[in-house]
């Protein structure tokens, strides 16, 4: 299988530049979000449909993201 209706966009979530990336492989639609600057994926979710996969990905990331302390240097 090769994947299909693949995107990629950034995004900021609860203060924290994100890159969302979405794909569909068969019926499912894959949906993975990392930190920007590193690029380190800290999210992923599945689902029948596009908005599915990446609001349950959303959700995640947005919940880990808000627990997650932000020095200022």
């Amino acid at each position: 299988m090769k994947p299909e209706d693949y995107s990629r966009r950034q995004q900021e979530l609860a203060g924290w530049a994100v890159t969302i990336e979405t794909y569909r492989l068969g019926d499912v639609y894959h949906c993975s979000i990392a930190n920007a600057d590193p690029g380190a994926r800290f999210a992923r979710a599945d689902g029948s449909t596009r908005e599915e996969a990446e609001s349950r990905a959303i959700d995640k990331a947005t919940r880990y993201l808000q627990q997650t302390r932000k020095f200022e240097v």
